[in-house]
């Protein structure tokens, strides 16, 4: 039986775009992670603010778009960012990207969004790809309350520092990591952290694309994460409070349990404690019987 024919890629919407800073979401990998809005909106621009410009003209370019660019970097954003705001305030169509991902993000433009909300500007959201939530979507590890922590410091003594902030965090931690760092500030997270559950996401949506599970003590001893190429983001469980006595813990079911139904119970303490949700639950259906 033949295979039906490819239906033809939808057409770029003709509805006008107001003025404005739009915030625009490019793939973090493969090139075909991009929504028709965003393609909407670059293509209807009349500036687009990029952190890599050769980055952000192979993008346009695989989408027959062109479009002015100009850098906007840590280094460029001082001057550019009075241009920017100069065309906003002639009623300009402004994109911003970063390289990958959803702008703001351990990337520039905050000061850029803060000063054009001030000179009331209108600014957009366009959402769409992002490593953080990719990976955190594929670790294995609690998602109902997660703390995105960005870039540790490159230094292991400011990162222990860093992460000793982090301990307490009763929630899924995720960071951003250079590769060549990679072995170090796993060792470092272990010392500190000790051997929760976490995963390391690499290349996540391209050909080479990785993840790898397990307990910080285990991942800092892979060898294969010692120094690996590519894009990282590292995913760690949240704290398991094993101090907790099991009275502690029924004290705080029947709590909630005046409050919400068992499963809403038992969701709220195990955020709260780090402790298996379905465990809970039966304990929670147990209290709620007697």
């Amino acid at each position: 039986m033949p295979l039906a024919p490819r239906p033809p890629p939808p057409a770029l919407s003709d509805a006008p775009l107001d003025p404005g800073l739009y915030l625009v979401a490019t793939p973090i990998g493969n090139l075909r992670d991009i929504t028709l809005r965003a393609l909407d909106v670059l293509a209807a621009c009349d500036l687009v603010l990029a952190e890599d410009t050769r980055v952000t003209a192979k993008l346009l370019s695989v989408y027959n778009l062109s479009k002015p660019l100009e850098r906007y970097d840590e280094h460029a954003a001082g001057r550019t960012r009075p241009k920017a705001l100069a065309a906003l305030e002639r009623g300009a169509r402004v994109a911003l990207v970063s390289d990958a991902g959803t702008p703001l993000v351990s990337d520039p433009g905050y000061r850029l969004v803060t000063e054009a909300l001030a000179a009331g500007a209108a600014v957009w959201p366009i959402p769409g790809a992002s490593s953080a939530l990719a990976a955190l979507s594929v670790a294995g590890l609690p998602t109902d309350r997660f703390l995105f922590a960005g870039f540790a410091p490159p230094k292991s003594a400011a990162r222990r520092a860093f992460l000793e902030g982090l301990r307490s965090v009763r929630a899924t931690l995720i960071l951003f990591e250079g590769a060549s760092r990679l072995g170090a500030s796993l060792a470092d997270m272990a010392a500190v952290l000790g051997p929760r559950p976490a995963a390391v996401a690499r290349e996540l949506t391209k050909l080479h694309e990785t993840v790898v599970r397990g307990d910080l003590t285990a991942l800092a001893a892979n060898p294969a994460l010692a120094a690996p190429k590519g894009e990282v983001v590292v995913v760690i469980g949240p704290p398991v409070d094993e101090a907790a006595a099991p009275v502690d813990i029924e004290a705080a079911l029947a709590e909630a349990l005046g409050r919400l139904s068992p499963a809403d119970a038992a969701r709220e303490i195990a955020a709260a404690t780090g402790l298996a949700r379905r465990e809970l639950y039966g304990r929670a259906l147990a209290l709620k019987g007697r």
